[in-house]
């Protein structure tokens, strides 16, 4: 693969289903600011996404948001993509004239989905916004007032809003309340912080088979006891170690079987990725976030040659106050942590924050911020479309 990066955004349906992802991408090879390279930029996306990453590592069975330009678009660029996959995004500084007009009409006609990024209304757009599907709001740019001034405005025509830059519950609840169709943001992987929010029994036990699982003078033999008393837990741990995921070539029936085949860090990872998934009600995409992250982390320290032993639990567990609603301190707090554990999910701190750093840089795309040790971005790339890959499989067999 050529040295772009990719990266992605979830974009929510009214629910908090994941209704599509924004695909984002980088390269060294061509500046985004400059037209043509943005455009080279787009086709390079297309070619690494479909032909060589292939759509569905990197969006599952959701749809791609694929930014296009004012040569993308005359040149019918999308046309080489599957309609039934992808939303064509028409960037804000496309220039619109009677050909951009033309070519969008004609590839609507043809069921592609169009949307108008970073929409404000003007006499130029108004001819798109007659066939557009989608329309994207900035809110934070546009501020409450201004946001709710254009969704009137906007009601007249027969176009889904998609709300982006949704920071906080808060917003997103009232643009659901405005009549909001989709929502873009990092509010789904905050928490929703409720003022004298109690931990419930289920949630309380789950956190204390964390305590256990994650006490480093923990032995097979607890462990064994602690699954063998749960039926749930059993039934999970061989449906899980049966799946196609490990490819056995003989079925496992006892969990001390089960256990000493995995080995205490594998049987370890999967009692903490079913606790997680079992603290909270919260939307897929939460649980999954969590283990791309814990993944990532681990694939940065091997790639530096460090031990990767507790670079999971520090990428999953950074996402802790998102599954329980409660600060972030409070719920690590809960958990018999090492100090560099705990300093390094809540400060960054050693080489565990480092690489929870990068992660979150990249989830978040900052990208002057992706950085680890010495290792290349385009390398950093490649685990991270590897560690999504992984979460996918692993969330496919938990359930």
């Amino acid at each position: 693969m050529a040295d772009i990066i990719i990266g992605r955004q979830q974009i929510f349906d009214q629910k908090l289903n994941i209704y599509a992802y924004e695909l984002l991408f980088r390269g060294d090879d061509f500046d985004l600011n400059h037209k043509d390279g943005a455009t080279q930029a787009t086709n390079q996306v297309i070619t690494d996404t479909i032909l060589e990453v292939g759509l569905n590592t990197i969006v599952g069975p959701h749809k791609a948001f694929i930014n296009f330009t004012t040569q993308n678009i005359l040149d019918k660029t999308p046309l080489h993509l599957p309609k039934d996959r992808i939303v064509i995004e028409v960037l804000e500084n496309v220039e619109i004239d009677s050909r951009i007009v033309a070519n969008l009409k004609e590839l609507s006609k043809l069921g592609y989905i169009i949307a108008l990024d970073d929409f404000v209304f003007s006499e130029e757009w108004k001819p798109l916004v007659e066939f557009a599907d989608i329309i994207k709001l900035d809110i934070m740019e546009m501020g409450e007032s201004k946001t709710r001034e254009l969704i009137s405005r906007l009601k007249p025509y027969n176009v889904q809003l998609l709300a982006e830059k949704v920071e906080t519950y808060a917003e997103y609840q009232y643009l659901v309340e405005l009549g909001c169709d989709y929502f873009q943001g990092f509010f789904f992987n905050k928490p929703n912080i409720v003022s004298g929010k109690r931990i419930s029994v289920n949630q309380s036990a789950a956190i204390q088979l964390l305590n256990t699982v994650n006490n480093p003078d923990v032995e097979f033999e607890d462990l064994t006891k602690i699954i063998s008393l749960d039926v749930g837990l059993s039934y999970k741990l061989l449906h899980y170690i049966n799946s196609a995921f490990f490819s056995l070539p003989n079925k496992i029936s006892s969990i001390s079987h089960a256990i000493s085949y995995l080995g205490l860090k594998e049987i370890k990872r999967w009692i903490n990725i079913l606790t997680l998934a079992s603290l909270s009600n919260k939307p897929e995409a939460v649980i999954q976030n969590a283990l791309i992250r814990g993944k990532m982390c681990e694939e940065l320290a091997s790639l530096t040659g460090n031990k990767s032993d507790n670079f999971f639990l520090i990428g999953i567990l950074s996402n802790l106050d998102s599954l329980l609603d409660i600060p972030l301190d409070e719920a690590i707090s809960q958990l018999p942590l090492a100090d560099n554990i705990v300093s390094a999910i809540l400060h960054k701190e050693g080489l565990g924050g480092e690489a929870l750093k990068c992660v979150i840089s990249y989830e978040h795309w900052d990208i002057s911020s992706i950085s680890f040790k010495d290792i290349d971005q385009a390398i950093i790339g490649d685990t991270y479309i590897h560690s999504i890959n992984w979460a996918k499989d692993v969330m496919g067999n938990i359930k």
